[in-house]
């Protein structure tokens, strides 16, 4: 940061000059640069962030609801794709395993909350028996991942 310089006196008069032409610090910050840098730097995240999202691509429903509070640990997320196939985070894992592979997993973790996506060309059916899995698995506390939208009502 520069600090400009300001002569001391003003005026044109006798009276206002002061001998030698001593001169004090311009005590006054120049926020014009910084405020350029953050907005250079607010942009670069705004484009950024939507690329950092990574997952299986799936067409959530969408809801009125509110997000749930997020935890210490990276949260545990179980996919169902609309073809029917099972990811835990991004490793597709065959129905059979599913339970064995979130039990190997809950022994690790200190929360039992999971985040069910699914997508919306499932059925209710599918959807429910996953949940009993997780259930079975040890995880009683299920998310359910939507997207944020406000569906109209009957009417």
């Amino acid at each position: 940061m520069a600090a400009s310089v300001i002569k001391s006196g003003g005026g044109g008069g006798r009276r206002g000059r002061r001998r030698g032409g001593r001169t004090q610090p311009m005590s006054e910050i120049n926020v014009t640069p910084f405020v350029d840098v953050m907005l250079v730097l607010l942009i670069i995240f705004m484009v950024a962030a939507p690329l950092l999202t990574v997952g299986v691509p799936v067409e959530l429903p969408q809801t009125a609801a509110t997000a749930l509070p997020t935890d210490d640990e990276e949260p545990l997320t179980v996919t169902i794709t609309a073809a029917g196939e099972v990811t835990i985070q991004e490793t597709e894992t065959p129905r059979d395993e599913l339970v064995a592979k979130l039990q190997a997993v809950a022994a690790e973790r200190t929360s039992d909350r999971i985040y069910l996506r699914a997508d919306g060309a499932n059925s209710w059916n599918v959807v429910a028996e996953i949940m009993g899995d997780l259930n079975a698995a040890g995880f009683t506390n299920i998310g359910l991942v939507t997207d944020v939208a406000n569906p109209e009502t009957g009417g």
